[in-house]
C-alpha cells in the first residue's frame, strides 16, 4: 500500500471553464471569492485515531484547499465498535494545527456521543460536531442512532450541505438539505469496489435535481464491516452532473479544484 499522498491528483478548471453560481446568500455572487474544495481518501489505520489524525493533517497541507472533505468514519475506519470521539480529544491536535496553518476547514468522519456517525468540522480554532448521519444502513442501527436534521455550513458565503454515505441515496435527504439553500452538497462515503458506480450515479442525480455542485470523499483501501476493498474514486461533480475531478482507487489520493 503506498504511503499517504504519494499520489496526488490536482485538477483546476476554473480558468478554462468559468461557471456562474447560484447565490443563496443576500450578498450577491460577485462578492464571493472562488471556493477551493478538496475530496481526500487517506490511508486509514483501524481504530488508531492518533495515526489517522496525522494522516488527515498531511492531507490538509497537501490539498491547499479552503474545504477538505474526508470519507465516512475516516478518523477511526469503518469500525462499528469504535469508541466515540470527543471534540476535545488531544489526538486531534495535529489536524487542528494543520487547519490553523492553512486556513482550511476539514470535514472528517467519526463516531460521537449519542451514539451517532458524525461529520466533524475542524478549523484552527478547534473541533465541533457539524452533522449526524440521518439514514443508517446495514448493521449500523445496532449501534448508532440516526441524526434528526440536515446541516449546512456557511464558508466564505458558500453554503455547503453535509451528508454521509447512505444519505446520498435517499432523495429526501438531498431535498431537505437543498431546501436550506446550498451551493455544494458534500458527502463522506464508503462503498465497496464492486459498487463503485453508485457514487457517480447518486452524485449526478443530486447535482442535476438540485443544481448544486457535489463533492464526495470516498473511502479507499480496506476497512471494517467487511469492506476488504473499498471503491475510492472520490470526486467533484458540476451542477450539470458532469465529472469535474475524480481520484483513482488507491489510499493517499485526492482531488481539488476551485469553483466560482
Amino acid at each position: 500500500m503506498p504511503p499517504p499522498y504519494e499520489v496526488i491528483l490536482r485538477v483546476d478548471h476554473a480558468v478554462d471553464h468559468p461557471t456562474t453560481q447560484d447565490d443563496h446568500t443576500d450578498r450577491g455572487a460577485e462578492t464571493r471569492t472562488p471556493l477551493r474544495l478538496a475530496a481526500v481518501q487517506p490511508l486509514c489505520v483501524p481504530l488508531d485515531v492518533a495515526a489517522n489524525a496525522r494522516a488527515h493533517a498531511a492531507a490538509v497541507r497537501a490539498a491547499r484547499a479552503r474545504v477538505v472533505l474526508f470519507p465516512e468514519l475516516s478518523l477511526t475506519g469503518y469500525e462499528l465498535d469504535a469508541p466515540v470521539l470527543s471534540v476535545d480529544d488531544p489526538r486531534l491536535a495535529p489536524l487542528v494545527e494543520a487547519c490553523a496553518e492553512t486556513g482550511a476547514l476539514a470535514l472528517a468522519g467519526a463516531p460521537v456521543a449519542g451514539d451517532h456517525i458524525a461529520m466533524l468540522a475542524v478549523t484552527g480554532d478547534g473541533v465541533s460536531v457539524a452533522y449526524r448521519k440521518m439514514w443508517l444502513g446495514d448493521a449500523e442501527p445496532r449501534r448508532f442512532r440516526p441524526g434528526d436534521a440536515p446541516a449546512v455550513l456557511d464558508v466564505d458565503g458558500w453554503r455547503v450541505g453535509l451528508a454521509i454515505c447512505k444519505d446520498t441515496g435517499v432523495a429526501a435527504h438531498a431535498a431537505l438539505t437543498a431546501a436550506l439553500g446550498i451551493d455544494v452538497y458534500a458527502a463522506g462515503s464508503l462503498e465497496s469496489a464492486s459498487d463503485a458506480a453508485v457514487t457517480g450515479e447518486r452524485a449526478h442525480r443530486i447535482a442535476t435535481t438540485h443544481r448544486v455542485w457535489v463533492a464526495v470523499a470516498s473511502f479507499a483501501g480496506s476497512t471494517g464491516g467487511g469492506y476488504a476493498e473499498a471503491a475510492g474514486q472520490s470526486g467533484i461533480w458540476t451542477r450539470a452532473g458532469e465529472v469535474y475531478a475524480r481520484a483513482g482507487t488507491q489510499p493517499g489520493e485526492l482531488v481539488n479544484t476551485s469553483i466560482g
